[in-house]
This record gives C-alpha cells, sequence and structure tokens, in this order.
C-alpha cells in the first residue's frame, strides 16, 4: 500500500496489517487446524462488524447448514487493508472487501490471487465525513488545514480523497492519519482530530457530536460508488468450488431475509455486533442492500461471460487512486475483468 501523505510508512502499515492478521487467524487455531489436508474441507473467513448480510448468514449458521462436512472459520477484520494482507498470506478463502482496497489488490504486476464472487452491498449513509461541530467548519473547502482520520485503503479513504477533489483541495491541504475505526473514536474524543471519514457503528458515535458534510451516497450519485465486495481466493476456485457455489446460496438467502424478514434480521445484526434492536434497525436503514437478482444484473455484477457495471466502478477506481499517487499503476480493464469470478453464479440465486 503506497504511503498517503504524512501517514506512517508501508513497513509500519504492513507490520500493523499482518500482526492483525496474526492475531485473528491465532485466536481461531484450532477451528483452522480442524482442517483436512489440502484444505478442500476448510472454510476461512474475513468479515467486518458492520451491518450486511454475512452477519446474518454467520449469526443463522446458514452456511454450516449447507455445508455440514466443513470446518468453517469466521475471522472479524477492522479494514480492506489487514484483508489483503491475509489474502496474500494465504490465511483466508473468502472474505468481505471494499471495491477500492479490491481496485488496490488486482493492481501492479503481482495482483493478489482473489477474485471478487459477490456483492454484499453498496455504500449509502453508512459511511461519511463528519466534523466536530466546534470547528464551525459547514463544508468539505473548509476541511483546508485539519487533521482527518480515515483507515488508509479502505472504501472511506478512497470517497474522502473524492470529496477532497471535488471540493477543490488536494490531500498536501489536509493532514490525514490512517486509523482504523475505533481508533478513531478514541483521537475524536480527545480532539487529535478535527474530521473523521469513516463507517458505522463508529461513524454514528461521531455523529452525536459533529456535523456530516457528505456520505458515500451523494459521493457515489455523482460518479464514484463505493461497495462491500465479497471474494474469493483463486486457491478455493481451483479445489472447492462447490462450496463457493453453497455460501453464494447462503448469500442470497441473507439478502433475501433482509427483505422478508425484517425484524429477523434486525435481531441477528444486533446479536452479531452486540448492540440494541433499534441501533441495528437504524444502521441496516442506511445501508443500499440489492436483492441477488440485482446481484448478477448487467447493473452490477453480471454474469458469466457478461460482467456488469462493476467491472467499470472497480475500473474507474483504480484510474482514480493512480490520479491520486495511492498505487503506482490503475489496473487495465482486462486485468479487473481477470479479477472475476462469475462461474455459476445465475444458479445462486434460483
Amino acid at each position: 500500500m503506497p504511503r498517503a501523505p504524512q501517514g506512517p510508512s508501508r513497513r509500519l502499515l504492513l507490520t500493523g496489517a499482518l500482526a492483525t492478521v496474526s492475531a485473528a487467524v491465532t485466536g481461531c487455531s484450532s477451528d483452522s487446524e480442524a482442517s483436512t489436508p489440502g484444505g478442500s474441507k476448510r472454510l476461512r473467513i474475513g468479515y467486518f462488524a458492520f451491518p450486511s448480510g454475512d452477519l446474518i448468514v454467520k449469526n443463522k449458521k446458514l452456511l454450516e447448514k449447507a455445508l455440514p462436512d466443513h470446518t468453517i472459520t469466521w475471522i472479524r477484520f477492522d479494514s480492506g487493508a489487514s484483508v489483503n494482507q491475509a489474502f496474500l498470506g494465504k490465511s483466508l478463502d473468502i472474505a468481505a472487501l471494499g471495491s477500492s482496497p479490491f481496485a488496490r489488490g488486482v493492481s501492479g504486476s503481482s495482483p493478489i490471487p482473489y477474485k471478487v464472487a459477490w456483492i454484499l452491498d453498496v455504500a449509502g449513509e453508512n459511511e461519511a465525513l463528519v466534523v466536530r461541530k466546534d470547528t464551525g467548519i459547514l463544508d468539505v473547502a473548509g476541511l483546508k488545514g485539519r487533521t482527518i482520520g480515515t483507515p488508509f485503503a479502505s472504501t472511506s479513504h478512497y470517497s474522502l480523497l473524492a470529496a477532497l477533489e471535488t471540493a477543490g483541495l488536494k490531500t498536501s491541504d489536509v493532514k490525514l492519519v490512517d486509523l482504523q475505526p475505533q481508533a478513531i473514536l478514541a483521537a475524536w474524543q480527545r480532539g487529535d482530530i478535527d474530521a473523521a471519514y469513516v463507517w458505522l457503528p463508529t461513524l454514528d458515535e461521531l455523529r452525536r457530536t459533529g456535523t456530516q458534510l457528505t456520505s458515500s451516497k451523494e459521493i457515489g450519485g455523482a460518479g464514484k460508488p463505493t461497495l462491500d465486495l465479497a471474494v474469493v481466493s483463486d486457491d478455493l476456485i481451483a479445489k472447492d468450488p462447490q462450496a463457493i457455489d453453497s455460501w453464494r446460496k447462503a448469500e442470497a438467502e441473507a439478502l433475501r431475509l433482509l427483505e422478508s424478514d425484517p425484524d429477523g434480521s434486525v435481531k441477528a445484526v444486533a446479536a452479531e455486533l452486540g448492540i440494541s434492536t433499534a441501533d441495528a434497525r437504524a444502521q441496516l436503514k442506511q445501508g443500499v442492500f440489492l436483492t441477488p437478482e440485482q446481484v448478477t444484473s448487467a447493473d452490477w455484477l453480471g454474469t458469466d461471460g457478461s460482467p456488469g457495471k462493476l467491472l467499470t466502478y472497480v475500473t474507474d477506481t483504480g484510474r482514480f487512486l493512480a490520479g491520486q499517487k495511492q498505487i503506482d499503476a490503475a489496473p487495465s480493464e482486462n486485468a479487473v475483468r481477470k479479477a472475476f469470478y462469475l462461474k455459476g453464479l445465475s444458479d445462486a440465486v434460483k
């Protein structure tokens, strides 16, 4: 991950990410060790503590029911940068990943060996830029000279860069600080940062004493959408494609439950996040969840042999990140297309 202005070095970021991955995997070592030789009966799934169908799949054990012969380990991550490092270390088989870190992952001469296979949600009001009320700032342009926290290499980082550009600001006009969500909250409470671009549930905490300047819904509507994707490792595609089919069906069921059983979905999300059902309901309302049919439509992921508009979104994201000097070079559309795994996708929504 290239170093952003005023941010920590690549070495420090890489070391921190690997430490997070190591701790997460070590915490689940007993499950990981239960896998069969070759890994064909093991699934290590990375997820975020963020309202989505993933939490419903996890809470209701939909995947465990569909794959009783697999040992399934759920590993929590705080940001896409750590997920990317886990895939490089061959510590994950499936994981949630934002569209911006995915664009980073498929760029360069040695892309991360994974492919996008599902869309979890489209960023809406659940990711936003908030400034402390006591600054008196009312628009993005007013952030010039201020300190802004965001998790580097995340969808929030990408959206923040887009917001600054739209407001006529360069990254050198502000001080960007690489902070994970909980660290953002602590820095905010200490007064170390003036603003932050982050996602739920930390976002709601900042809103209590902050003013929202823009959101990923607004930025997406202006042509730079971000999404929470789900990626699968190349090894899993080669060794256990049937498990991917079952996982997709479980994710499709979760999206349908969000529509058909909102109360049950709220309870599942509340249980996984350790929050009240009222808070879980409010957080879910801020996201944009597609139907399984929309996921496989030409407007989004597409189907085997016919990738949808996500191909353009990711390619454009790569170009933007390259223009912002966040990556060395933008991935070509062909490189992005090779990072799509669409085989069997249509069957998942039947």
